[in-house]
């Protein structure tokens, strides 16, 4: 089960508080209903991983890790770019933060998120955290993945 917590940044003071770093690539192979099936690479290990459909801030997910080079040709099945990002790793008030630092035609969007164990598990909020944005489907992977496409696809002819 994932549980999750995402909110914008409004500062880079997390950036002292950093233990790990991953560049990531991400590429959404399938959506079902109000699920996805996602792959995901960095730069020496991959996963494929099924999230079914929200409720509140959960979801159900399988995650399994399978050969990079596997990885590398389901990712050329995905009909959307791929997202990349630079994921940080921010340890605050006893959880683990992701500070995710879009590159490519998303650079700009930057958010950090954090998993529970509970959906009702109180947060602390660290001072680099702003707006929530959990129910925003703004921030959704699928909408970024959309709105990456858009900004990859070349202008279309006006008509006559």
């Amino acid at each position: 089960m994932e549980i999750e917590r995402k909110f914008l940044l409004v500062s880079d003071d997390w950036k002292a508080g950093v233990v790990q770093t991953h560049v990531l690539k991400d590429g959404l192979l399938a959506r079902f209903g109000e699920g996805k099936v996602r792959i995901r690479q960095t730069r020496d290990r991959a996963w494929i991983t099924v999230k079914g459909p929200r409720t509140g801030i959960s979801r159900a997910e399988f995650e399994y890790e399978i050969p990079l080079q596997e990885a590398e040709e389901i990712l050329s099945l995905c009909e959307l770019p791929h997202i990349e990002k630079v994921r940080h790793m921010v340890p605050y008030g006893g959880l683990i933060w992701a500070v995710d630092i879009h590159q490519g035609p998303l650079a700009g969007i930057e958010f950090a998120e954090v998993e529970l164990e509970d959906p009702e598990q109180p947060v602390p909020l660290p001072p680099w955290a702003g707006d929530e944005v959990t129910h925003d489907p703004r921030y959704r992977k699928a909408t970024l993945l959309e709105r990456a496409a858009a900004l990859t696809q070349p202008a279309s002819p006006e008509p006559f």
